[in-house]
C-alpha cells in the first residue's frame, strides 16, 4: 500500500510538472512573439513606443507629445492637448519626462463656441447662419488665409498637410493603444501591479477594477465606496486595471460627441452623420462602417495568409538579400582597391610626365645658357685691351702689302659683323621660358569631374522619325551630357492584356495572354531597331535603355504606337499606261510623284482672259486588288493644289484614261460619286472613292446615307466625335493619310495614319479588281510610304509581280 501511494504522488508530481513546464513553453514563446511587435510598435519622432498616438492624413501613426513639439520647432503655435490620463503613470515617481514639456492647457471651451462648431442654426439679427457643417466661426476681413500645418512625416519622407485645425483633425489610434498595452503586459509577465489610486499609501492596495467613466483605478473596497448602489455612478462602466485609459469609442474631432459611423471610400476618412452631409462628399461612395470594417478585415485576412502562405519565397529572398549584403562588402573592397589603383596610375602617369617635361625644360635651359655666353664672349672679344684689338693693332704694323692685304681680309669681316651686331643688338636666346609654361584648365576641369562610370541617361524617343506601318520602326537618340552606351535594350508590350486573360483586343488579345508581359530586344547596336510579328489593329507599348559598363540606365518615356488595322499593301506607281509624261513625273524608284501643269496651263490661257480651265491627271497602282482587307499610306506635300487619293474600278480607272476630260469645273470629278451621276444610281456603290486634299487642307464630304444606312455604320466627326455635318469639313492635312481597303464588304476608310484615327468612311463598287488611285489637279506632289522592311536595304528591292490574277464572273 505504501508503494502504491508513493507511485501515485510520483505521478502527480511529474504531471504538475510537465503541466508547470508546458505553461511555461507557453508564455515564454507568447512573449517572444509579442517582442516581434516592438519593432511596429516605435514612435518614428522619439524612437521610443507610442503613447496616446494619432493617425497622420498618410496613415502613419505618431505620438501626440512628439507631434506637436514637431509642430513648435517648424513655427507653429501650440496646439491645444487633452490633459494627460489620470493614472499611476502620472504620479511624480514615474510621470513621463514630456510631462515637464506639456503646454498649460486652455480653459475649457465656452458653450458658444460649442454650438458654432456644432452645425448649422437658424438664422438671426445677432447671429448670422453658419456656412455649413463642421465648420467653425469665420475670420474677420482683416485677418490673413488661414495657417495651412505641414507635418514632416518621417516614414514618407514629405510633409503631409494637416489643415487648418492642425492636430485637432487627427484621430486618436486606439487599436495601437490597446496593442500597446497587451504588449506591456505580455511582456512583463504581469509583474507590474496596478495601484489603487484612492488608498492612503501606507495601506494601499492593487487594484481590481477600472472605471471606463472616472478614468480611475479602484480596489474592491474603494469601487463600491465611490459607486454606490442606486446611484448614477453605479451605472459607470468597469472595465480591467490599466495604466492608460481610453475614450469608449471614436468621435467626430470637429461635432462633439459624434460617433463615426460612416466611411468615405473616395476621401478613406471616418464620418459622422453631420460630416455626412457636407458637400465636399457629394458623389462620393459612403458606406457603414460596419460594411468597410468587414471589407477591410478580409482583405487583411487574406493578405496575411498569403504571405503566411509563401514563407520559403520570403525565406529564400532573405537568403538572397543576406547573399547579396555579403556579396555587397566583397565588391565594395575590390571597388575600393581598384580605385585606390587608377589613382595609383594617375599618380604614376604624372610623374612620369613630370619628369619627362622637367628635362625638356632643363636642356633648354642649359642650351640658351650657352647661347647667351657664347654672346657675352663675342662682346668682350670687342673691349680696349681684349685679343681681337691688341690682335689688330700689331696687324697695323705689317708695311708688306701683300702680305697686310691677305691677313687682314678675315679681320676686316669679323669687324663689320661686330659693328652690326653693335647696332642691332638682339639676345641670341629669350630668357623668360614663356613657351614652357603648362596651360592644365582642361585638365583639372577633367580631374574635378572625376567621378565613377555612370549608366546611360533616359534615352529620347524620335516621335517624328518612329512610325508602324507593316513593322515598327522605333528610333532614339542620347540626351548630350549622357554617357555614352554600348548597346541598347528595347522593350514592348501589347497595350490591353491582362494576366490570364484576354484584353482589348478580343481574341487576339486572348491569344496573346500567355506573352502579356514586357519582351526585350537585348544588345541593340545603333539607334534605332525594327519589330516584327505584331498583331493587326492594336496598341504597343515601348520604351529603351542604355548599357554599358555601369550596367543598365533609365527607361525613356513609354510611346504608343497603333499598329495597321489590315496588312500593309505594298505597291508601286504604274507608268505603263495612261501616265501624262508632260503633266507627271514619277521617281526612278516609283514611289513619288510629282505634277508640273505650268506650261500647259500657259499656253491655254493665251487665248483667253479669263478662264476656270482645269486639267486631272491620274495616277494608278501596279497592283489590282481581288480579295481581303488591305492598307497602305502616303504623304502628300502641304503646298499642293488639289490631291485625290483613293481607290477605283480597275475598269472604269481604264476608260477614264483612254477618255480624258477637261472640266470646265472642279465639280466634275470621281470624288466617291459625288456630282458623277450618284444621284441615279443610289442602289450601287460609285466605281470611285476619294478623298480631297490641298493647299494645307483636307476636305471630309458629307456621307451618302443610302449607303450609310443600308450598311448601319454612322461615322462621327474624328475632331468633334459628333455627328458629321452634311455639308461636310474641313480639317489640317495630316502629314501621313492611312488607306483600309474592305474588298468582300466594299468599304474604304481613311485614317490619319500618324495616329490611326479615322477620319472618314466610303463605299465602292467592288464587282471587279480594285487599284489604289492618285487624281491630281493643278501643282502638287505625292509619296506613297515606304516600308519599314526596306529602310535599311542597300539597293531597290527587285521587282514582284503586282497585278494579281483577276476573278472572272
Amino acid at each position: 500500500m505504501m508503494k502504491s501511494g508513493g507511485s501515485y504522488f510520483l505521478k502527480m508530481a511529474e504531471m504538475d510538472l510537465k503541466t508547470a513546464t508546458s505553461t511555461m513553453e507557453a508564455l515564454v514563446r507568447i512573449s517572444s512573439n509579442m517582442k516581434s511587435l516592438e519593432h511596429e510598435l516605435h514612435c518614428t519622432v522619439c524612437k521610443d513606443i507610442v503613447k496616446q498616438p494619432v493617425v497622420l492624413p498618410c496613415q502613419h501613426s505618431v505620438c501626440l507629445m512628439c507631434a506637436s513639439e514637431v509642430l513648435v520647432a517648424n513655427g507653429y503655435p501650440p496646439p491645444d492637448l487633452p490633459p494627460e490620463p489620470n493614472s499611476p503613470a502620472s504620479t511624480p515617481n514615474t510621470r513621463s519626462p514630456r510631462q515637464a514639456r506639456r503646454p498649460t492647457p486652455k480653459a475649457e471651451q465656452r458653450p458658444i463656441d460649442r454650438v458654432l462648431r456644432a452645425g448649422p442654426h437658424p438664422p438671426s439679427p445677432s447671429m448670422p447662419r453658419s456656412p455649413g457643417y463642421g465648420t467653425y466661426p469665420g475670420r474677420r476681413r482683416k485677418e490673413g488665409p488661414p495657417v495651412v500645418m505641414m507635418f514632416p512625416c518621417i516614414p514618407c519622407g514629405r510633409d503631409v498637410e494637416l489643415g487648418e485645425r492642425g492636430l485637432a483633425d487627427c484621430l486618436r489610434n486606439l487599436t495601437l493603444e490597446r496593442i500597446v498595452e497587451r504588449y506591456r503586459h505580455t511582456v512583463s509577465l504581469g509583474s507590474v501591479a496596478v495601484m489603487c489610486q484612492f488608498c492612503k499609501p501606507p495601506q494601499a492596495l492593487e487594484a481590481t477594477k477600472g472605471c471606463a467613466d472616472c478614468r480611475t483605478n479602484f480596489c474592491n473596497e474603494c469601487f463600491k465606496l465611490y459607486h454606490p448602489w442606486g446611484t448614477p455612478r453605479a451605472q459607470h462602466e468597469h472595465i480591467q486595471p490599466t495604466l492608460n485609459f481610453r475614450p469608449k469609442v471614436l468621435t467626430c474631432p470637429e461635432h462633439d460627441q459624434e460617433k463615426l459611423q460612416f466611411y468615405c471610400r473616395s476621401c478613406q476618412q471616418l464620418l459622422c452623420p453631420l460630416c455626412k452631409l457636407r458637400r465636399i462628399h457629394t458623389g462620393h461612395k459612403i458606406l457603414p462602417v460596419a460594411h468597410a470594417y468587414q471589407a477591410l478585415k478580409e482583405k487583411i485576412t487574406k493578405e496575411m495568409n498569403h504571405i503566411l502562405s509563401n514563407q520559403d519565397t520570403v525565406l529564400g529572398q532573405i537568403t538572397q538579400l543576406e547573399s547579396s549584403i555579403t556579396q555587397t562588402e566583397v565588391n565594395g573592397v575590390s571597388a575600393r582597391e581598384q580605385l585606390a589603383q587608377s589613382i595609383r596610375d594617375l599618380t604614376a602617369a604624372l610623374a612620369e610626365r613630370h619628369a619627362s617635361l622637367t628635362q625638356a625644360l632643363e636642356e633648354a635651359r642649359k642650351k640658351r645658357g650657352e647661347v647667351l655666353a657664347a654672346q657675352v664672349a663675342e662682346r668682350r672679344g670687342l673691349m680696349e685691351h681684349a685679343g681681337l684689338m691688341a690682335f689688330t693693332q700689331e696687324l697695323l704694323k705689317e708695311t708688306d702689302q701683300p702680305c697686310f692685304v691677305q691677313a687682314a681680309r678675315q679681320t676686316h669681316n669679323r669687324f663689320s659683323k661686330a659693328i652690326e651686331n653693335l647696332q642691332h643688338f638682339t639676345l641670341a636666346a629669350d630668357p623668360s621660358f614663356r613657351h614652357f609654361q603648362l596651360d592644365v584648365s582642361k585638365e583639372l576641369k577633367l580631374l574635378t569631374e572625376l567621378n565613377f562610370i555612370q549608366a546611360p541617361l533616359a534615352p529620347v524617343i524620335d516621335t517624328q522619325r518612329t512610325l508602324a506601318y507593316d513593322q515598327l520602326f522605333l528610333c532614339w537618340r542620347l540626351p548630350q551630357d549622357s554617357a555614352t552606351a554600348w548597346h541598347f535594350s528595347v522593350e514592348y508590350r501589347r497595350r490591353g492584356v491582362v494576366p490570364g486573360g484576354a484584353g482589348r483586343g478580343g481574341i487576339r488579345g486572348g491569344l496573346s495572354a500567355a506573352r502579356w508581359g514586357w519582351q526585350r530586344m537585348d544588345e541593340v547596336s545603333g539607334t534605332s531597331a525594327v519589330i516584327d510579328r505584331l498583331e493587326m489593329d492594336s496598341v504597343y507599348v515601348l520604351r529603351v535603355r542604355g548599357c554599358n559598363k555601369a550596367g543598365y540606365g533609365e527607361y525613356s518615356e513609354e510611346v504608343y504606337l497603333h499598329t495597321p488595322p489590315a496588312p500593309v499593301l505594298n505597291f508601286y506607281l504604274d507608268s505603263r499606261w495612261g501616265l501624262h509624261a508632260d503633266r507627271l513625273v514619277v521617281s526612278k524608284e516609283q514611289r513619288c510623284a510629282r505634277s508640273v501643269p505650268g506650261l500647259s496651263l500657259l499656253q491655254a490661257a493665251d487665248h483667253a482672259l479669263t478662264s476656270c480651265h482645269l486639267t486631272s491627271d491620274l495616277l494608278v497602282g501596279d497592283v489590282a486588288i481581288t480579295q481581303g482587307r488591305h492598307y497602305w499610306a502616303c504623304s502628300v506635300e502641304p503646298g499642293s493644289y488639289l490631291v485625290k487619293v483613293g481607290v477605283g474600278l480597275e475598269s472604269k480607272l481604264q476608260e477614264w484614261f483612254h477618255l480624258p476630260q477637261d472640266m470646265a469645273s472642279p465639280r466634275y470629278d470621281p470624288d466617291s460619286g459625288h456630282d458623277s451621276g450618284a444621284e441615279d444610281a443610289l442602289d450601287s456603290a460609285p466605281p470611285f472613292c476619294f478623298l480631297t486634299m490641298g493647299m494645307g487642307k483636307i476636305y471630309l464630304p458629307q456621307h451618302n446615307n443610302h449607303h450609310h444606312s443600308s450598311h448601319g455604320n454612322g461615322i462621327r466627326d474624328p475632331i468633334t466625335n459628333g455627328p458629321s455635318s452634311p455639308t461636310g469639313h474641313t480639317y489640317p492635312l495630316p502629314p501621313r493619310l492611312g488607306v483600309c481597303l474592305d474588298f468582300e464588304k466594299g468599304r474604304v476608310t481613311f485614317y490619319d495614319a500618324h495616329s490611326l484615327r479615322p477620319l472618314w468612311e466610303g463605299h465602292v463598287d467592288c464587282s471587279g479588281p480594285v487599284c489604289p488611285a492618285f487624281c491630281f489637279i493643278g501643282g502638287g506632289a505625292l509619296q506613297l510610304q515606304e516600308l519599314v522592311a526596306n529602310r535599311n536595304a542597300d539597293q531597290t528591292p527587285v521587282r514582284r509581280v503586282t497585278i494579281q490574277p483577276r476573278v472572272s464572273n
